[in-house]
């Protein structure tokens, strides 16, 4: 029996997809033929279809609503949901330097919103008795960095138990949640962050990009995975090709991860 990868004319939606992984997600969903709608808190000039894409801040609650009332008027209702929102902004220095409006920053950013958008979205798709949602983590969730990203690391956590529960919940009516853990993606935050590396430690490239990958403690592979090859999982998982995979989490991390759990 063959079983198709595409999604045609299935209504998607994909958060922090202004640029980076959400914003290649958003293209290969495209190429397998949903009908996408992107948002992210800046929409880039250079954005194919301006008018699929919705700026909004789903850090708050109007953020949320704007998202919500968009997605309902377009589409009445997802056939699937993509969240990639995420990041830290936090200062280094350790839990120490964590004060209370970062530990809220970095909830709001990594957990809450998608708990809120999926509390507002997900009811419409458990009527309709399908769909599938995907919430991006991070392997820090079991390797924090607590030097810059603690509280990243324990929203991530959060996030990927939270996605766990609701998997169990959802899974009798129709609705199939997974979970994709990325390590080092090259992204164009992740090459602005190896070019400030190589000046302030002048120091080339490539030695800057390998002192990033031995921080994590190595990566097997020998690189970091590209924004695109994450798409590519995320778009087998919300496929029929995935139908009986549920909360699962899916590592795509060259092997940085060094056990299995």
């Amino acid at each position: 029996m063959s079983i198709s990868d595409r999604l045609d004319g299935r209504a998607a939606l994909v958060t922090g997809a202004g640029r980076g992984t959400g914003a290649a997600i958003a293209e290969r969903l495209r190429e397998a033929g949903a009908r996408v709608l992107a948002t992210a808190r800046t929409r880039p000039a250079d954005w194919p279809e301006p008018d699929v894409f919705l700026t909004a801040d789903l850090t708050t609650t109007e953020g949320i609503g704007t998202v919500v009332d968009h997605v309902r008027d377009r589409f009445g209702t997802l056939d699937v949901l993509v969240h990639t929102l995420g990041g830290s902004s936090a200062s280094p220095g350790g839990f120490a330097a964590l004060d209370d409006r970062h530990w809220d920053d970095e909830l709001q950013l990594n957990l809450l919103a998608a708990v809120r958008l999926d509390r507002a979205l997900l009811p419409a798709m458990v009527n309709a008795g399908r769909g599938a949602v995907v919430h991006v983590s991070s392997i820090q969730r079991r390797m924090p960095l607590h030097e810059a990203t603690l509280g990243y690391a324990a929203a991530k956590a959060a996030l990927t138990t939270y996605s766990k529960g609701l998997a169990n919940e959802l899974g009798p009516r129709g609705i199939r949640v997974n979970i994709v853990s990325p390590g080092f993606i090259r992204t164009a935050g992740a090459d602005a962050l190896v070019d400030r590396i190589a000046a302030t430690r002048a120091v080339s490239r490539e030695d800057a990009l390998h002192q990033v990958m031995d921080s994590l403690g190595g990566i097997p592979l020998g690189r970091a995975a590209q924004p695109c090859e994450v798409a590519e999982l995320v778009a087998f998982l919300v496929s029929d090709r995935a139908a009986a995979i549920t909360g699962a989490e899916h590592t795509i991390d060259g092997g940085t991860v060094p056990t299995v759990g």
